[in-house]
């Protein structure tokens, strides 16, 4: 029986490079994916590669439908299969939300294209060979933006939103073949969150997050990934859920 097969898109680093990486150590083959610069995706493959998988390194922009359906092509032709989906890819605009001027419609269209849109295209390319393997299952990642009224920009805490509520219904729409979750991570301590908001802002954030939260603690990638592999590769009673990894702050803050 061949290996089961994981794709995660946007996985060059961050949440992306450590579900590719815990896929890889539990014995699955995993698609790397990027959409522009294929030096950091070469580094997550070549750690896949040492941890016993088989790769296929794939670029694509999920918000470009055709790239979501070479994707597919191409790993229906080099394994046959498709067992777990994790859609991570992502993007945002980093405006705060009393700043009405700083959103445009064409913010709101990239966003989109990217978070929901994307999302939407890499699970119909993908519906039909997943669906050759009963159980299979899918994983969104969303964001607490979605419900707490938090986050980078306004366009894309509706994104996500939206993201959750396609979640919600596909999982109604795929079953019983396909499950679908989303996760909604709260502050994951990566790169690309440092640099939206520059090094004083995201000190004074991520202290203010821990002091905030229950757990006193932020989010790591590989937090992320635990939960992101448990609904692909467990969890066989559970669709259409919407999981918070975010140390209690939005249930329970303390501030």
């Amino acid at each position: 029986m061949s290996k089961k097969v994981a794709i995660v898109t946007g996985s060059s680093s961050g949440i992306g490079a450590a579900t590719a990486k815990l896929f890889a150590r539990n014995g699955y083959n995993v698609v790397i994916n990027f959409s522009r610069n294929p030096e950091p995706a070469q580094v997550v493959a070549d750690e896949c590669i040492a941890l016993g998988a088989e790769v296929l390194l794939q670029q694509a922009n999920v918000a470009v439908d055709d790239d979501c359906r070479a994707l597919a092509q191409a790993v229906e032709a080099k394994w046959g299969r498709c067992d777990a989906l994790v859609n991570n890819a992502g993007t945002t605009k980093f405006v705060a939300a009393n700043n009405l001027e700083g959103l445009d419609a064409q913010d709101f269209h990239d966003i989109y294209s990217v978070n929901v849109i994307g999302a939407y295209q890499m699970i119909r390319a993908l519906a039909p060979l997943m669906k050759r393997n009963p159980g299979a299952g899918i994983v969104n990642v969303s964001s607490t933006a979605a419900v707490s009224g938090i986050g980078s920009s306004v366009a894309y805490m509706a994104s996500k939103g939206a993201l959750n509520s396609m979640t919600f219904g596909l999982a109604r729409a795929l079953a019983p073949e396909i499950r679908i979750n989303a996760v909604g991570p709260g502050m994951v301590e990566t790169p690309w969150l440092q640099n939206g908001l520059g090094a004083e802002r995201y000190e004074a954030t991520r202290q203010l997050y821990m002091k905030s939260a229950p757990l006193h603690a932020t989010i790591q990638p590989e937090d992320v990934a635990d939960i992101c592999f448990w609904l692909c590769d467990g969890a066989r009673k559970t669709t259409g859920e919407f999981i918070l990894i975010d140390s209690g702050r939005v249930k329970f803050p303390l501030l």
